[in-house]
């Protein structure tokens, strides 16, 4: 029996659209059709292969606007960051588009022969991407995977299918065979898990909650099958008191409350030096209240509703008895609202500082020196991403080596750049995304010695 789900605009809670959710038989089904178009895409000359993701790239610029307005009514994400996110698919199609020539190997010195490596695709790549992001993480995969030449089935969040869709159809416009990209609506437990189950999928790319990217682990081991997984996080922003704090608290709302705090990476935990705390949050306040928390699609909004009501309540179960020290407001009506708001934390045993809320909240809380700061940043179970604010260089260079997480930004919240790799340390995930290797991650590595 055909299932479908409700697409809700969450600005409104009011319905968008009726998105079919396919079955496991359409799972298996798409996957060997994949299978079948894979060896015509990777016999593809890789100028050939290069210039169809090239089309691909321009024909996602032709239609922007429309994948914006998608995404703002889908996802509610402000009209801002929809075109921006728009934008890096494109981008990243671009950036990959120069891989297929440059897939190189090497020759390596041997006796008695020549020593070559080469970098062959693995066959069909089941991508699975998560609500917060959907067109952004799914380009980060299908681009450097149709690249090095594999077949891709993509799986988007029952929650946010509609671009996924809508760049399903402008690959075919673009010109790319068909079933060399194949979207799948669906539910995880049916099409995820069939991904990972799958011995025609050789490689599953998950971003999500680190406890289903435990499950997608140890469900590809099964077939000693390729993963990538992108988890959670619970990042820091650790101000010193040298820093330039007036911008350090400018900057900081930006690096939580985008697109609501539905963000693995976002610096949800503050961490003030002693001897700068009362400071830094005076400064903080009028940061946050003055937040456009608006109709995300007015282009002056700056944070729109959470992705859902049952997101919505999960983000007031942590603000239940926590120290609100200021808040901002919101629009209020059927949406699904929550205000950016900042607490203090005494004890870093706290719930609301140990885990990852996936909301707009910030938790503050002072440190001493240097090294408590370090210590404070690493306790934790994720390692994504964080943020350092000091004026003196060698101490920014310093706590970066010494924080354990995989992207760092110094004066700047900068996390993700589609030319530079992406991952988390510890249970933030495993392996990387985007930057100049990216395309490797989808490549056997063959060697060949040929004997004189």
């Amino acid at each position: 029996m055909s299932q479908t789900h409700t697409v809700l605009d969450p600005a409104t809670g009011r319905p968008v659209a009726e998105v079919h959710l396919a079955t496991e038989a359409e799972t298996d089904a798409a996957v060997e059709a994949a299978h079948d178009a894979f060896g015509a895409w990777r016999a593809l000359a890789p100028g050939d292969r290069a210039a169809l993701l090239r089309r691909f790239a321009a024909v996602v610029d032709a239609h922007v606007e429309e994948l914006a307005e998608l995404e703002v009514r889908n996802a509610g994400h402000t009209r801002a960051n929809a075109r921006w996110e728009a934008g890096n698919v494109r981008d990243c199609l671009n950036y990959y588009a120069g891989a297929p020539e440059r897939l190189f190997g090497r020759q390596i010195p041997v006796a008695g022969g020549t020593d070559v490596t080469f970098h062959e695709p693995l066959g069909v790549v089941g991508i699975i991407v998560p609500w917060n992001f959907p067109m952004p993480i799914a380009a980060w995969g299908l681009a450097p995977a149709l690249a090095a030449g594999n077949t891709v089935v993509l799986k988007p969040a029952e929650l946010t299918p509609l671009t996924a869709i809508r760049l399903g159809e402008l690959a075919l416009e673009a010109g790319l065979p068909p079933r060399v990209l194949t979207v799948l609506p669906g539910r995880g437990a049916v099409v995820g898990e069939r991904f990972v189950t799958h011995p025609l999928v050789r490689k599953v790319c998950f971003t999500g909650s680190t406890a289903v990217g435990k499950r997608v682990m140890a469900g590809c081991a099964e077939q000693v099958k390729r993963v990538t997984l992108e988890l959670g996080g619970k990042s820091s922003n650790i101000v010193f008191a040298d820093a330039d704090l007036a911008a350090a608290a400018a900057a900081a709302p930006y690096a939580v409350f985008d697109n609501a705090g539905q963000d693995c990476c976002a610096r949800s935990r503050i961490l003030v030096e002693r001897a700068a705390y009362e400071e830094f949050l005076g400064l903080l306040e009028p940061a946050v209240t003055g937040f456009r928390v608006l109709d995300p699609a007015e282009e002056s909004s700056e944070m729109g509703p959470l992705i859902s009501a049952t997101q919505q309540a999960r983000v007031q179960s942590y603000l239940d008895g926590a120290s609100v020290a200021f808040a901002g407001t919101t629009p209020g009506g059927d949406g699904f609202w929550v205000p950016p708001t900042v607490v203090t934390v005494t004890d870093p045993g706290e719930r609301i500082w140990r885990e990852e809320v996936f909301g707009p909240v910030a938790a503050v809380l002072p440190f001493d020196d240097e090294a408590h700061a370090v210590e404070l940043a690493n306790d934790t179970e994720y390692g994504l991403s964080g943020s350092i604010y000091t004026t003196d260089l060698g101490r920014g260079l310093r706590v970066a080596r010494a924080v354990e997480a995989g992207n760092l930004s110094v004066n700047s919240h900068a996390s993700v750049r589609y030319w530079t790799p992406f991952g988390g340390y510890k249970s933030s995930g495993l392996g990387r995304e985007l930057g100049p290797d990216a395309p490797m991650a989808f490549t056997e590595e063959k060697n060949v010695f040929i004997a004189h």
